[in-house]
């Protein structure tokens, strides 16, 4: 379980999270957007469309218990976080595109994560004990909201303000994910060493196969490789911290303790499978540069011997 004061201290992380992504928009972000939205509009499909999905599926075919089963259920609804904009950038990937998905995805995510958790929890059969309430997810993202478009603000009456925030806000969402891990992980390694497979299979597949389809539906749609798969690394990341806090502020004891099961280990494992495949692609994206590069220079040479 998680202590009162770390679901303070994580609510505080979220906070400041939110400020930071706020400070990385502008309004000319959002223009420019809705001028060629494809890319975007794509992005939304795979984060609202395809994770829900894969979360239902693994739920289904894994036989999760009914607590465990709406961890995985809660974590697959939720929207893109801050930390795919990490791995975005190292993977030389459309930051850009990156940025405007997480943004979307989180301003989105008032409307769609209660209603897509509510459908797909009762498609599941989960009710009862175990159910989140729709208020609960509304208010908790309702409320963080706010220092996203206060951040928004402050970015644009003082730029260097706002990319201070925004430099702290990608470091604290990686820093999040390390808090959960070093202070949730060894007081649980009992639980932990008693887990079922199949909660590990459901942490470690609902990133992977996010990342897996996120990049095929792109590419499906005509996108080029770089975008293709900038919305791959966006789709399987999703905000984990988030997903924890959403589950503290509305469990306690034992069920709170089998429902934080699959966020807490899928915030784990995004990140060490997220890292293999950031350095994957950052050596498929410079062979692919390198190769334009010296076709480009194939080119100029043989129309100068011309």
């Amino acid at each position: 379980m998680i202590s009162e004061f770390e679901t303070k201290l994580l609510g505080i992380m979220m906070i400041i999270i939110m400020l930071g992504m706020g400070a990385s928009l502008t309004w000319r972000d959002f223009l420019i957007a809705f001028r060629k939205p494809k890319g975007l509009l794509i992005g939304v499909l795979c984060q609202y469309g395809i994770m829900p999905v894969v979360g239902f599926a693994g739920a289904m075919m894994l036989g999760l218990d009914p607590a465990v089963a709406v961890g995985l259920l809660l974590i697959s609804c939720m929207p893109g976080g801050t930390t795919s904009n990490i791995f975005s950038y190292f993977s030389k990937g459309v930051l850009a595109l990156s940025i405007m998905m997480t943004s979307f995805s989180t301003l989105l995510a008032l409307v769609m994560v209660p209603s897509l958790l509510s459908f797909y929890a009762s498609a599941a059969g989960i009710t009862g004990n175990f159910n989140i309430p729709t208020a609960n997810v509304a208010m908790v993202l309702a409320v963080l909201l706010v220092p996203t478009l206060i951040g928004m603000i402050l970015s644009r009456v003082n730029p260097n303000i706002g990319a201070s925030i925004e430099l702290l806000g990608g470091i604290l969402s990686v820093a999040v994910i390390v808090f959960l891990v070093v202070t949730w992980v060894p007081r649980n390694y009992g639980l932990l060493a008693i887990t079922p497979w199949q909660a590990y299979a459901a942490s470690v597949g609902l990133g992977l196969v996010g990342i897996a389809l996120g990049f095929g539906f792109a590419k499906l749609l005509k996108q080029d490789n770089n975008r293709s798969r900038t919305i791959a690394i966006e789709t399987g990341i999703q905000n984990g911290p988030l997903a924890v806090l959403i589950v503290t502020l509305t469990f306690s004891g034992s069920v709170q303790q089998d429902v934080l099961l699959i966020p807490v280990l899928y915030s784990l494992f995004i990140v060490i499978t997220s890292s293999a495949i950031t350095v994957w692609f950052r050596r498929i994206s410079t062979r692919e540069t390198i190769a334009r590069d010296q076709a480009k220079v194939g080119m100029a040479y043989k129309t100068h011997t011309d």
